[in-house]
């Protein structure tokens, strides 16, 4: 059986504690949304408890530039906020290193963390939150140089943590770092493991929806989802794809790479095309970015199949709530033992009704046990349907993960300890 090595394993008194957190939530400089720090408090809370002093980090956003090789620095994807929002909840004194920035290479220097470790050691300050990791030199390269920052972040802490379920990708904060410190999960880590499993070992029958804005990134986590639903539904962009590769409907945003990739995914999974839940009834727009009392309609799939397909017919912006009305579908919903939703229904938020219509009928199943994961979705949750996204935060039959891409990671990979960064913790055990 695994087992990840658990931070409630280890003595923490006066050691100083790497932890990487995924507070991956500002925007602009401001904090979109605190779900993903208030998840994490009570891995925060244990090492307080248990005398560890904690050196806290997250990446924000994305200012490592791929073609260039630079790393783009800027206020706007600052941790500042987010110390300010922990030092205001929990009535305690951060402190964001200095650490000089070079033009370009981002920071390449850690030697002033010293003196802050020191500061912490005499309890001047409550904790350290190092800047975005992704201002390092070597974060996100995988190369030399990532060895060499997972290496020198080593070198001020006794332990490491890892408690950022959502930052799946091997980095040197996520990965390398485990090469060089005794490594342990987080409380909200081992949380979210133990609530993926219960994907692939669900209650019956287990009911998938999965949406996104491109086919091609997502044909991996469907080929392998399709495997162990019992009924599969695609939304947003990805379900446009699949009715133009399946019917040939011309529609408008869709590329030939991602019908390319849907119609692939349609030849290789002709034995499960039962399990594909086709939601018949869909709004049909001319504009992408307008709604407008006569700029879209309500069509059925097949109304749609019969059309002119020499140009495209144009945008198919939302599944319309209609669909969620219909008998068959309703069925499959209210008999579902387990319910994973990844996907929003809309191509854009001007339509949110189909996600509304689905969020409401999977509500009224009180049996099954419901998993949310993926930020647009929960947050479209929240934001729509308040007052049953409040009635589903205190039930035990729903539980919403930190990260939408891990999941569909480890789905891929066909185990809740799929992720590289997770593999790092047990691969001693």
């Amino acid at each position: 059986m695994i087992t990840l090595p658990s931070i409630l394993d280890v003595d923490l008194n006066g050691k100083v504690v790497l932890v990487r957190m995924d507070h991956n939530v500002v925007k602009k400089g401001k904090i979109k949304d605190t779900m993903r720090i208030d998840a994490t408090i009570p891995t925060l809370f244990h090492i307080f408890k248990k005398g560890g002093l904690p050196i806290l980090m997250t990446h924000v956003g994305r200012p490592y530039d791929k073609h260039t090789g630079k790393i783009n620095i800027s206020k706007d994807d600052a941790v500042d906020p987010i110390v300010e929002y922990l030092d205001s909840k929990l009535m305690l004194k951060g402190m964001i290193p200095a650490l000089s920035i070079q033009d370009g290479l981002g920071i390449t220097d850690l030697s002033p963390l010293g003196k802050a470790v020191k500061e912490l050691k005499a309890g001047a300050i409550d904790y350290l939150y190092l800047p975005n990791t992704r201002w390092f030199k070597g974060e996100e390269t995988k190369d030399e140089d990532t060895d060499k920052l997972a290496q020198a972040l080593a070198n001020y802490a006794d332990i490491y943590v890892n408690d950022a379920f959502g930052s799946w990708q091997p980095h040197a904060s996520t990965y390398n770092v485990t090469k060089y410190l005794p490594s342990y999960a987080g409380l909200l880590m081992q949380k979210e493991v133990s609530n993926l499993d219960k994907i692939f070992s669900p209650k019956r029958p287990l009911v998938a929806v999965v949406g996104g804005n491109k086919f091609t990134t997502k044909i991996g986590s469907l080929s392998a989802l399709i495997e162990i639903a019992d009924h599969l539904v695609l939304g947003g962009v990805i379900y446009n794809a699949y009715l133009s590769a399946k019917y040939g409907i011309n529609i408008s945003g869709v590329t030939e790479e991602d019908v390319a990739a849907a119609q692939k995914f349609i030849t290789d999974s002709k034995d499960h095309a039962a399990k594909i839940v086709e939601l018949p009834y869909v709004v049909l727009s001319s504009f992408p970015d307008k709604r407008e009392e006569d700029s879209w309609d309500i069509y059925h799939i097949h109304d749609l199949k019969a059309w002119d397909q020499s140009e495209p017919i144009g945008f198919i912006l939302d599944v319309a709530a209609e669909s969620f009305e219909q008998e068959e579908i309703i069925k499959i919903f209210m008999q579902a033992g387990s319910i994973f939703v990844n996907a929003v229904m809309g191509y854009t938020d001007l339509f949110p009704e189909g996600s509304m219509a689905m969020y409401r009928l999977i509500h009224k199943n009180t049996m099954a046990q419901k998993l949310y994961g993926g930020g647009d979705t929960i947050q479209d949750f929240g934001t729509y349907l308040p007052g049953i996204f409040a009635q589903a935060k205190n039930d035990d039959l729903y539980y919403f993960f930190t990260g939408g891409g891990a999941i569909l990671t480890a789905i891929q990979n066909h185990s809740p300890y799929g992720m590289e960064p997770v593999q790092a913790l047990i691969k001693e055990t």
